[in-house]
């Protein structure tokens, strides 16, 4: 076997296991992965032992991977949060841009002695960054975090920026930076932008549609994420701010509780994001280290201005933001380490030849870049890692104090029908707020005087499914069975043993036996009820009109259902869109202020009034009716024949009947309802509620 190797399998099971082992190694000694990959990569490249060459298929998986980050970056954005700290982002990324340009462009002209085009060039590399270490923030399940929505809007002005400056030098030094500069590229940024961002849901939601093959699912998106990329290169653009778009764009159309969200998540941990680290410590020249000289002096210089002046822009965002230690450390950490927009800019410096046949940037600034690399990305590895881990401590602690008071959630979905189980558990999944430590569970009851073995047989099919649902959306659901004479009575012993605060049933029966069915689970069962009607899939649904009687504000299970609906509109990302009487809408309305989403209000002073709220649903929409049972505050004479006008007139939207908990349901009134009592309105919350409301 000679070096380098040449056997593609032997190349492939030789990268495979680099990616396998650098995690185990690295682990005892606290150095995260990312800085264990790049140097794996510097260790078997053509400039370390010469195991093997950084060819055209390092090269394409390197590529994707860098993609992806910015891919996964824009589709785990929260989009409310995102618009929230819009201008925190945009104020960070000016920091961010502007001190290394300034920094940057002083040392390349003084201690480097470059020309001014030069200068300026390096500063704008020093400027951009990229995501890479955003995979150890979503590793500890701070993306929601507002200092990671503040560095990933501060990435985008700052690569859009120093790309600008990038496409600018080197047409000032090649001749091309004609009166028709700006116009094409403008020109081509609003076009190619405008396609991505408005076209491309529209194509996922009329796909996702007609098609629910996960791989077929699975190859969509990754085509668009290409296509994507593609037009922001045609448009003038580098490729990552197209993969950045696309991710937005398909924000909500790929919910983070989605069987097809941890499939893309999945493969870009597992396999591209690793290859691409790998590609990028093959650039390496350890001989720069050992061989003094401007090399050495260039790659310090380097370094040392581009460390500073991201710290620099992170302590300027701590005082302008108030942002905790923690959360700085996370803002420098994201933002400190260089990579895609730098290695596309040194390349293509590299590549210009200037009339006196020097080049642009020459084969020091190349090393220097490379090492520049390596080392902000261990620095970013490390304080990202902490960060996340200060601010992964913050928000538990904080949830800690406010589940002091707050209901574990145990989610009971029975099934009984193969054709809604995936939808049913879909929708449970939804409904969970992150991070609660509750059970998920499906129920299959047999009636004792049925054919026993067939029953058993059907049981197995219908939980192994909604097992394999769950697990798809990185769920654990427990499978149970049970033998009872009568189905509803085996719904309520399972929902008082298992101690079930949520209740989600099938509604694929007719309006008439799904009435006396809810009514039967309603006089016995102690849980808040849902009762849906899947027509698409959740990823496909815009908004969710939500309907809350009169009263509702003075039910005992007022704030738990609403907490409900918080998480499926934050989890699925759609905006929700209430109809409510003046006292309930204050309420939600203060909810809304303290923990905001992409909300809507509108009034609706009495539920004779729900022909209103027709004229406004749309065939995209989901439609959630909250009811309530009879002889309670919030119970109208309206409700009972509902179910049958909207199986009339709303067939082709997705509905989600609510049964709010109430006192007094069910034997067991030490329960779900007892916890509930006495939070009837916004200023008796406490700390319940910062329990129920998930950040």
């Amino acid at each position: 076997m000679t070096l380098p190797l040449e056997d593609p399998v032997l190349i492939f099971a030789v990268l495979l296991f680099v990616i396998l082992l650098a995690p185990i190694v690295l682990e005892p000694l606290k150095i995260p992965d990312v800085i264990g990959l790049i140097a794996a990569g510097a260790l078997l490249g053509p400039r370390g032992l010469g195991v093997m060459e950084r060819d055209s298929s390092i090269v394409l998986f390197g590529t994707v991977g860098l993609l992806y980050v910015m891919f996964l970056a824009g589709l785990e954005t929260s989009m409310s949060d995102f618009k929230k700290n819009s201008t925190r982002g945009l104020v960070f990324g000016m920091y961010t841009f502007f001190i290394p340009m300034a920094l940057g462009i002083v040392a390349g002209r003084y201690a480097l002695h470059f020309s001014w085009a030069t200068s300026i060039l390096l500063a704008s590399m020093f400027a951009s960054n990229t995501l890479l270490t955003y995979p150890l923030a979503s590793k500890y399940g701070v993306t929601k975090n507002r200092a990671v929505t503040i560095a990933v809007g501060g990435t985008v002005v700052t690569c859009v920026l120093a790309l600008l400056v990038l496409a600018v030098i080197v047409g000032m030094s090649t001749g091309e930076l004609d009166r028709f500069f700006w116009a094409r590229l403008c020109g081509g940024a609003v076009m190619a932008g405008g396609a991505i961002v408005y076209l491309f849901p529209a194509l996922a939601r009329w796909f996702f549609k007609r098609y629910d093959d996960r791989v077929l699912q699975y190859v969509f998106v990754l085509g668009l994420l290409f296509l994507a990329s593609f037009l922001a290169e045609v448009a003038g653009l580098e490729a990552v701010i197209g993969a950045f778009l696309a991710g937005l764009a398909l924000n909500r159309v790929i919910p983070g509780t989605s069987a097809l969200m941890n499939r893309v998540e999945f493969v870009g941990n597992a396999l591209f994001i690793p290859l691409f680290l790998v590609g990028v410590g093959m650039l390496v020249d350890y001989r720069v280290f050992i061989g003094g000289g401007k090399m050495l002096w260039v790659a310090v210089v380097m370094t040392v201005v581009a460390t500073v002046s991201k710290w620099l822009a992170a302590w300027l965002a701590r005082g302008s933001f108030r942002l905790t230690g923690a959360e700085t450390l996370l803002v420098f950490g994201l933002s400190n380490s260089q990579a895609a927009a730098t290695l596309a800019a040194v390349m293509v410096g590299y590549g210009v030849v200037l009339a006196d046949g020097s080049r642009l940037l020459d084969e020091s600034v190349l090393n220097g870049t490379i090492v520049m690399i390596l080392v902000t990305c261990a620095v970013a590895s490390l304080a990202t890692r902490r960060g996340a881990r200060g601010v992964a401590r913050a928000e538990l602690s904080g949830e800690d104090v406010g589940n002091e008071t707050a209901l574990e959630e145990r989610v009971l979905v029975p099934v009984s029908n193969a054709a809604n189980v995936e939808e049913l558990t879909s929708l449970a999944v939804s409904l969970r707020s992150r991070g609660n430590a509750g059970q998920l569970m499906a129920l299959h009851v047999i009636p004792s005087e049925g054919a026993i073995a067939p029953s058993e047989r059907e049981a197995r099919r219908l939980l192994d499914g909604a097992v394999k649902a769950a697990a798809a959306m990185d769920a654990v659901l427990t499978p149970l069975t049970r033998y009872d004479y009568d189905v509803v009575n085996g719904i309520k012993h399972a929902v008082k043993e298992r101690k079930v605060t949520d209740l989600v049933l099938g509604w694929e029966i007719s309006s008439e036996a799904l009435g006396r069915l809810v009514d039967k689970v309603l006089a016995r069962c102690a849980a808040t009820t849902f009762v849906y009607r899947p027509v698409q899939p959740l990823s496909t649904v815009k908004r969710y009109i939500v309907v809350v009687p009169r009263g509702a504000e003075r039910e005992v299970g007022f704030l738990y259902w609403t907490s409900r609906v918080w998480n499926l509109g934050r989890n699925l990302g759609n905006k929700l869109v209430f109809f409510a009487a003046p006292a309930a809408m204050a309420v939600l309305r203060e909810i809304e202020t303290r923990w905001p989403l992409r909300a809507e209000f509108y009034d609706l002073p009495d539920w004779e009034d729900f022909l209103i709220v027709s004229r406004e649903v749309k065939g995209d929409d989901g439609l959630v009716v909250v009811m309530s049972r009879r002889g309670y505050p919030s119970y109208a004479r309206g409700m009972a024949p509902l179910p049958s006008l909207l199986n009339k007139y709303f067939d082709r939207n997705n509905c989600l009947l609510v049964y709010p908990v109430q006192a007094g349901v069910g034997e067991d009134e030490t329960g779900v309802f007892h916890r509930l009592e006495g939070f009837g309105n916004i200023e008796e919350m406490g700390r319940m509620i910062r329990g129920l409301f998930h950040k």
